[in-house]
């Protein structure tokens, strides 16, 4: 099965292919019901809130196609394991 890359879709601005969709990805940061007194620059935001809430981003094979995206977000107890969510390795 060919890769994003080789079928000639477009890399997003990190030069990143194919970043939603597979499974939700685990994220860094604690829950927060919204941004305001997020940190700048992209950095994981670890402080306040429940520490065991985390971060789910980009919806999976088992989503409708709308949840597919990489904005949509949502929150998940950190020792939660389903066979639907995972995370990304990436080479920088």
């Amino acid at each position: 099965m060919p890769n994003a890359a080789s079928a000639g879709l477009p890399a997003n601005e990190l030069g990143i292919h194919d970043m939603s969709g597979n499974v939700w990805e685990w994220c860094a940061d604690h829950w927060h019901d919204n941004y305001e007194g997020a940190p700048n620059g992209g950095s994981a935001w670890v402080s306040g809130r429940d520490s065991a809430l985390r971060v789910v981003r980009g919806g999976s094979w088992d989503d409708v196609d709308i949840s597919c995206r990489t904005s949509l977000r949502n929150r998940l107890d950190s020792v939660v394991r389903y066979v639907s969510i995972g995370f990304r390795l990436a080479r920088y």
